[in-house]
């Protein structure tokens, strides 16, 4: 079976946010696919088998199944435009958040991606405790957002990864007002068995509209300040979605061997 490393929003290898893609023609046990993704060991394995006028898409972490995942969503079509679907600019995914569609939009991958309702909730110690600086805002939804002061605070930030366990939500990102971004940020995900997700595109759905509400504006530049960097471009089309964009590069095409 072909398995693909794809750098997700980025358009230069060795930067934005590896995700391993398996395209299958069948269903392999749960548990052979969260074994694969352990042996990976990257933020997220992606797994499609085709379905209808799509695929079927399905997301793990080293640690567990999840609903919903941007970047390996974005290094998945890059390999079914480029590879399996090469004369296709739209493709239907087949997920546990839905559908979703992807446009081949020039050498960007556009995500039509659900928004949440996110609801502040206070700021605590244990936030404090945990990133090291006290927040000036806390969000809630599927993930938690954190929002500082300072866009230096969100780069230099070393967090606790024992008390970001503590802490509520799948991921516990921290963003700030950019100066050549709108906005910059970072993803932890000690509860997925991820330490820091270099580029999470999900967690823009709720960063990139919560900056949009402030900012006034529908279309948000993000840049994911971890060490490999990455690069999101969004927009809000209303009636709770979003649209999540960005490049990818093919940077290895292996061949797994062992029984699945």
């Amino acid at each position: 079976m072909k398995q693909y490393i794809v750098d997700a929003f980025t358009d230069h290898p060795f930067a934005g946010n590896p995700a391993a893609v398996c395209v299958m023609e069948k269903w392999p046990s749960d548990e052979a696919m969260m074994k694969l993704a352990r042996e990976n060991n990257l933020s997220e394995t992606a797994f499609l088998v085709k379905e209808n006028q799509g695929y079927r898409l399905r997301w793990f972490t080293p640690g567990t199944e999840v609903d919903l995942c941007g970047h390996a969503t974005l290094a998945s079509s890059y390999v079914i435009f480029n590879i399996y679907e090469k004369d296709s600019d739209v493709m239907h995914y087949y997920t546990r958040s839905g559908e979703l569609i992807v446009k081949r939009q020039g050498n960007r991958y556009v995500m039509d991606f659900p928004t949440f309702d996110q609801k502040e909730i206070p700021v605590t110690d244990d936030m404090e405790r945990a990133f090291g600086v006290r927040p000036v805002k806390a969000l809630l939804d599927m993930d938690l957002v954190c929002v500082f002061e300072m866009e230096e605070q969100v780069r230099e930030m070393t967090p606790d990864q024992t008390l970001l366990l503590e802490l509520p939500g799948r991921l516990q990102n921290v963003t700030a007002a950019g100066k050549h971004a709108d906005c910059v940020s970072r993803s932890f995900g000690p509860k997925v068995a991820v330490p820091e997700d270099p580029v999470c595109g999900s967690a823009h759905c709720q960063i990139a509209d919560y900056w949009a509400s402030v900012l006034n504006k529908k279309e948000i530049h993000a840049y994911q300040a971890s060490a490999r960097g990455g690069d999101l471009y969004c927009e809000i089309l209303g009636n709770g979605r979003i649209a999540i964009a960005g490049e990818a590069v093919l940077v290895m095409e292996s061949e797994i061997f062992a029984e699945l």
